[in-house]
């Protein structure tokens, strides 16, 4: 266990974390110190039908890996991924559909904040790689604040087989980067939209930037000519939603 992480395989500790927890996602089981007292907590876990389990000091420090659980431990179910076709098919027959592709994107802040904003812009769902990917888990669900139950993501393996097949679909393909030559304003997004965003550090793979159909760029005036890619990825969906 990573004793150094409030999450440990599919255990969230800590006062705070479980009571968020307890609001956003999907809960098997919760454990209790045997004296454990917190009103919020226990009155949240009634409203819930929750039957917490008691256990002793020495429990609760070995599920925890020795870490600061303060007397309480949830343990969540594991996020479900759809399917690329899943996706597709929710998006078919929609007056401008939308999807969005996340090349390598590491950071669960980012990510979690990404969701958000594809959850605000009704991003009928979002695209990541198997590797080199923060997944699905519980630092990403907080961040979200609850729009990872509503997006649907899909994981695969190779992201130019999924524009292939975007394109199949009818998609126009965006990729988001700063080399871009087009302006993300001057863009007309008509048709079904797939947007690509890159890692933090990388950007978007060259073999996935020569598949794309158009290289767009948000330019920028500041003295710090860069954003960060949450900020970056809402400021496109909102553009392409309200085009």
């Amino acid at each position: 266990m990573n004793h150094n992480s409030k999450t440990s395989l599919n255990f969230v500790y800590g006062r705070l974390p479980s009571l968020n927890c307890l609001t956003t996602s999907k809960v098997k089981n919760v454990f209790i110190q045997n004296n454990f007292s917190d009103e919020k907590i226990l009155k949240v876990l009634s409203q819930k039908g929750i039957t917490p389990k008691r256990v002793n000091l020495e429990e609760l420090n070995r599920m925890s890996g020795n870490g600061n659980h303060q007397g309480i431990i949830v343990e969540v179910t594991p996020h479900e991924y759809s399917s690329v076709e899943d996706i597709l098919k929710s998006a078919k027959g929609k007056k401008q559909p939308l999807i969005l592709i996340l090349d390598e994107i590491e950071d669960p802040q980012n990510f979690g904040a990404i969701l958000r904003s594809a959850d605000a812009f009704s991003v009928d769902g979002v695209i990541i790689k198997s590797k080199n990917q923060v997944p699905l888990n519980w630092t990403v669900a907080k961040v979200s604040t609850g729009a990872i139950e509503y997006v649907k993501v899909a994981k695969v393996s190779n992201l130019s087989n999924v524009i292939r097949t975007l394109k199949d679909n009818r998609f126009w393909i965006y990729a988001a980067d700063g080399s871009g030559s087009d302006s993300y304003e001057k863009m007309d997004y008509s048709g079904a939209v797939a947007l690509i965003v890159g890692s933090e550090g990388r950007g978007i793979s060259q073999l996935v930037m020569k598949n794309s159909d158009f290289i767009i760029k948000i330019p920028m005036s500041g003295h710090v000519n860069s954003l960060n890619v949450s900020v970056s990825t809402g400021i496109l969906l909102s553009r392409i939603r309200n085009k």
